[in-house]
């Protein structure tokens, strides 16, 4: 979708919600890539926080047919949410929440967000966790598409952006500005890491060219990458606990 079909997009979600819950609808946030500038059409989601009162049966029911609505144009499901849980899951959601106490844009209603408190222990061991998480589970697939070096590129890239997020909160966690362009992260990584990422940036440049690289480029790239998220995981590991 281009910018302005976006905006028509979330209007008339907007709409369509308030149309079928009524007082029941406390707010509703945009968050993520849209917010600050790295809203990309083919490759990014429209993130969306939709907050009530409450959350029975009729109120999901309500929502089911305007989600599958939302959805027809490959978007992710809105967050859904109490105004309870939104103030007593930030130990559970930490990195969604700091992202959205940084950039957010509140559709409709209260702002929902505005004073919430992030536990840093909850912050980091949520951020290891991810990132361990990811970097076992890039090594999985690696190994199903090996023989593959388009595939295995692909994965690569389609990586990137995970990879990012988490980045942007290792350094935040380690007391730098949070960036949310990835190429703004890799280089702040780069400085508090201490060391390159030359895969890392390799292949943020083939996602933005579409550049073709042979079989044993693709094969040392991974093995390049690969590495590199494997000295975040310790980074991570190794701050204040």
């Amino acid at each position: 979708m281009e910018k302005q079909d976006v905006e028509q997009k979330l209007s008339e979600l907007v709409q369509r919600l308030q149309s079928a819950l009524g007082a029941r609808l406390v707010s509703v946030v945009l968050y993520g890539s849209a917010t600050w500038g790295d809203w990309q059409e083919d490759t990014s989601d429209l993130n969306v926080l939709c907050v009530l009162h409450q959350l029975s049966a009729d109120e999901l029911g309500a929502c089911q047919p305007i989600f599958n609505w939302w959805k027809e144009d490959g978007n992710l499901p809105p967050l859904l949410l109490t105004r309870e849980e939104v103030q007593t899951s930030t130990d559970c959601f930490p990195m969604e929440f700091s992202d959205m106490r940084e950039h957010r844009r509140v559709l409709y209603g209260i702002d929902i967000v505005d004073g919430l408190e992030i536990d840093r222990s909850f912050y980091r061991a949520r951020v290891e966790y991810e990132l361990r998480a990811k970097h076992i589970r890039l090594r999985q697939k690696a190994a199903d598409v090996l023989p593959a070096p388009d595939k295995l590129l692909r994965l690569l890239t389609d990586s990137l952006s995970t990879f990012c997020v988490l980045g942007r909160h290792a350094l935040i966690l380690s007391g730098q500005e949070a960036r949310f362009k990835k190429a703004e992260i890799l280089l702040a990584l780069e400085r508090v890491m201490g060391r390159q990422l030359q895969g890392s940036n390799e292949i943020l440049a083939i996602r933005s060219a579409a550049k073709q690289l042979s079989a044993a480029n693709i094969k040392e790239l991974f093995e390049r990458y690969l590495e590199e998220m494997g000295s975040l995981v310790r980074f991570v590991d190794a701050l204040d606990k």
